[in-house]
């Protein structure tokens, strides 16, 4: 059976993210809301119509540390997140959360210092970030315990992340690194219906030596589905050519 994103995929004539000087948020019509360190803020849907919502955090060039819930009905939690981002200007966090049947509340919370406020959108009309054809053709089985590794070349400016079920929770940890060790973005997710509610992010990563690890953190018994391709590769032209160059020798005399 086919999961809600690949629906509304279907009809999509294009990923617009995959065209040079798109952006994750949209033309700036749906604005966007600060959240100081500690703060809370919800987006309440009450149309039934909305079926899916997407979620993109920015910061000015600092950290980034968020929790990310999606409510429906009372003590009802579907969806779960928690999101940390070195850099939320050059690697905004741009995810789909899906919102099935009826009335939906999206909850946001800066666990982060006071120090470090960032920009929140959420919106169910202006959504850009959709699948490509090549997410689905990708696909991959992670056993639960299991994890994979998916190294990608300089070239590549934004990676699209999916993972789904077959209707079974998803439990999840996915990571952008560029180094050993060195944790550019890590999200934490927890979905109780990976079918009913796949997940879909869009990751930036400029620079070389990016690698994405995904770890299913469930059971055995809970595989997953997994798909991480290129969303955006750069025009040579449009590359830096002098980005990363390291000046040794004598410093001074």
């Amino acid at each position: 059976p086919q999961s809600p994103i690949e629906k509304a995929q279907i009809n999509a004539p294009s990923n617009p993210l995959s065209s040079p000087g798109k952006t994750a948020v949209g033309d700036g019509s749906v604005p966007s809301i600060l959240l100081q360190g500690g703060s809370l803020k919800t987006w309440s849907f009450a149309s039934a119509y909305v079926e899916r919502l997407q979620v993109v955090l920015t910061t000015a060039g600092r950290p980034l540390d968020a929790d990310i819930e999606l409510w429906q009905g009372p003590d009802n939690c579907p969806v779960k997140m928690r999101t940390y981002v070195e850099d939320g200007s050059i690697r905004p966090f741009t995810a789909l959360i899906e919102t099935p049947r009826g009335p939906s509340t999206c909850a946001i919370r800066n666990i982060g210092e006071m120090e470090f406020p960032f920009a929140a959108t959420v919106t169910a009309s202006e959504i850009i970030a959709l699948p490509h054809d090549l997410a689905y053709e990708s696909l991959m089985t992670v056993q639960g315990g299991a994890l994979r590794t998916y190294p990608f070349d300089p070239t590549v400016d934004s990676i699209q992340v999916l993972l789904k079920t077959d209707g079974r929770p998803l439990n999840a940890r996915i990571e952008l690194l560029q180094g050993p060790n060195n944790n550019k973005q890590v999200i934490e997710l927890y979905t109780e219906d990976g079918l009913d509610r796949p997940f879909f992010c869009v990751l930036g990563s400029p620079g070389a030596g990016n690698v994405v690890r995904v770890v299913n953190t469930a059971p055995i018994e809970f595989p997953l589905q997994a798909a991480i391709v290129p969303n955006r590769i750069m025009d040579p032209y449009e590359q830096d050519l002098n980005a990363g160059v390291v000046i040794g020798g004598d410093t001074g005399w």
